[in-house]
This record gives C-alpha cells, sequence and structure tokens, in this order.
C-alpha cells in the first residue's frame, strides 16, 4: 500500500502500546493540566519560541518514561526549554503532576509517537539537543529491526538539530550500545564528541535514574553516546 502523496507511511514502530491503566492521580492531573503543558500532534509545526514565550534553547527527550529525570534537568536547567515525547498515557499523566508541583515554566509534552512528532511538529535546525535514554533494546535478532536507533529516525534528529545540537543516547545493553556506535558513526552530520568510537562519560546534566541505580548494583554496565550535528 503506497503512502498518501506527501505522507510516510511508517510500519515497523520502536514501541508497543501497554494496557496500563492511569491512577486516578495520573487521569486528573492528565484531565486537568493537559491545556497547560500539553501540546498535540494534530497541530503541526510549532513556534517553539512562541510556546514557552522565549527565545531560549530547546531540548526534546524521546520517551521519557515516568518523567522524573526530565522533571529533574528542567530544574536544574531553567535556562533551556524542554518537550518530552512518550506514548504511554500514566507516564504523561505523572509527567503533567511533577510539573505542577514543582511550578515548571520550561517543560511542554506530546503524547503522541515520537517520529511523527519530530517529522511533523519540530522545526528544523532548532534544537539544542535530542535525548533518548534507555530505549527498549529490542534484544531478540528478530526484533532488531525495532529498534529507533536506524539511519531513518537519525536523519530526522540530526535535521532538527541546530548547527552543532547534540544528540545523547543512553542504554544499559551492551549490544544496543554497539549498534547505535555503529549506526551513529556511519552518519555523516554527526561527529562523536568523545573520538571515533569512543563512549562517552555521563553528562552531569544526565541525573541517575532509580532504574540506573538498580542496575548499577546488579553489576550492570551504563554506555553514553554523545554527538553533535557537524553539518
Amino acid at each position: 500500500m503506497k503512502a498518501p502523496k506527501g505522507k510516510h507511511l511508517r510500519t515497523i514502530r520502536s514501541y508497543v502500546l501497554r494496557a496500563g491503566r492511569m491512577t486516578p492521580g495520573q487521569k486528573r492531573a492528565y484531565d486537568e493540566l493537559w491545556q497547560q503543558y500539553g501540546l498535540d500532534h494534530a497541530d503541526g509545526q510549532v513556534d517553539l519560541d512562541q510556546v514557552f514565550g522565549r527565545a531560549a534553547g530547546k531540548v526534546v527527550e524521546v520517551g521519557f518514561g515516568m518523567g522524573d529525570s526530565l522533571v529533574a534537568m528542567a530544574k536544574e536547567a531553567p535556562e533551556l526549554d524542554f518537550i518530552g515525547i512518550e506514548v504511554h498515557k500514566p507516564g504523561v499523566g505523572r509527567l503533567l503532576k511533577l510539573s505542577a508541583d514543582s511550578g515548571l515554566g520550561n517543560i511542554r509534552v506530546y503524547c503522541a509517537d515520537a517520529v511523527e512528532v519530530l517529522n511533523q511538529c519540530i522545526p528544523d535546525n532548532s534544537l539544542h539537543r535530542v535525548q533518548l535514554y534507555f530505549p527498549d533494546p529490542w534484544h531478540k535478532k528478530k526484533h532488531h529491526k525495532r529498534r529507533i536507533v536506524q539511519p531513518e529516525f537519525l536523519g530526522v534528529a540530526g535535521k532538527k538539530l541546530e548547527l552543532k545540537g547534540r544528540f545523547h543516547a543512553a542504554t544499559d545493553w551492551q549490544d544496543y550500545a554497539e549498534h547505535m556506535m555503529q549506526v551513529l558513526s556511519g552518519m555523516p552530520e554527526f561527529r562523536n564528541l568523545a573520538g571515533h568510537g569512543q563512549f562517552a562519560p555521563r553528562p552531569d546534566y544526565r541525573p541517575i535514574t532509580k532504574f540506573e541505580k538498580r542496575g548499577e548494583r546488579l553489576g550492570h554496565d551504563v554506555w553514553d553516546l554523545l554527538f553533535e550535528r557537524s553539518v
């Protein structure tokens, strides 16, 4: 089946929509706070400075989970504006509540497919950083095609970054880290800030999550990849 003219038909998604229920608090936050913090994919391309009411560096996080680390980053960097993209409503509801409880004005959220949001809503050359922390590794070989880090996705992310804007990924799966390194190293628009083939130290701005701390106790390593848009 051909995609309609001007549209891209995505047939392989990097996530599965879980059927988890929202808690009453998450649902209340979603219903009451969406107008304040939410952005709608259906509205198409937005003027990000207008959304936040100021000119500032813009950071997009793809798949923020339950929102703790994204809110922590927004608190620690009030000079930046943060846009989270997540498909799972319980996490979105929790992020909305955490943002309101913290009185944050520098955070907004999409509840939609990240590739579609980047393609259709985020202007080119507009982002200071794109973050992808602990994405689903799809560790079975037959599922590797579902990994979000593929040339297509990185090509889109690269166009959205400003010159010298950064793509930052982190994973606790060595096989996925090696996959990401291979794909990113093959993208001519990106330069590895740690040196060719090298993983980066964790930047101070990336919080260590409870998930990551648990992995450390179990002896799991974490790999950070920090690449810069160079052309």
